[in-house]
């Protein structure tokens, strides 16, 4: 197990190789394998990577992220601007069914709302808006409920499980 100050070196070596990160933006706090990152950037992008960044470090048991998205003024848009932005970009990402995610926007912050029946599609949703200048933040709300009706027999269920390489197949049970 890594002390604190080992942990905190890593996971500041993690945010410098982000190539959309400045390291001097982020700021990480490590104590008994929580960490917090602080910090202001100007973009929600930049946010997440740098979260996603802290959270493939070995040894990250929680994260306590408290970075602020602040944009410059020429950057600043309205949430009715931000909320047509969205739609569009979610109209124009081919693997999100039409008209099935609704959106609302407030202070620059998204929250996503519907059914789909596919996790990947709740996925691209969430990442079509990310990049959005003015965007905040992203909350995923959307359901997942699966279109095919058939029953799935649980042996072809632990077989797909058990060829992922991202699932640790004792961890599941079907």
């Amino acid at each position: 197990m890594k002390n604190n100050q080992e942990l905190q070196t890593d996971v500041q070596n993690a945010i410098k190789w982000e190539p959309l990160l400045h390291a001097a933006e982020i700021g990480v706090i490590v104590n008994a394998g929580v960490v917090s990152l602080i910090g202001v950037v100007d973009s929600y992008a930049k946010k997440m990577e740098a979260e996603n960044a802290a959270k493939r470090v070995n040894g990250v048991k929680a994260l306590i992220e408290k970075i602020e998205v602040k944009f410059p003024n020429r950057w600043a848009k309205t949430d009715t601007e931000v909320a047509n932005e969205a739609l569009i970009a979610l109209k124009a990402n081919y693997s999100i069914p039409q008209n099935k995610v609704r959106i609302k926007v407030e202070k620059g912050w998204i929250t996503l709302e519907g059914q789909l029946p596919w996790n990947y599609q709740s996925e691209a949703a969430t990442y079509a808006l990310s990049y959005l200048t003015g965007v905040k933040g992203v909350t995923n709300n959307i359901k997942i409920k699966s279109e095919i009706q058939d029953e799935i027999e649980k042996q072809e269920v632990e077989k797909a499980i058990a060829r992922s390489s991202t699932i640790d197949a004792n961890t599941v049970a079907v």
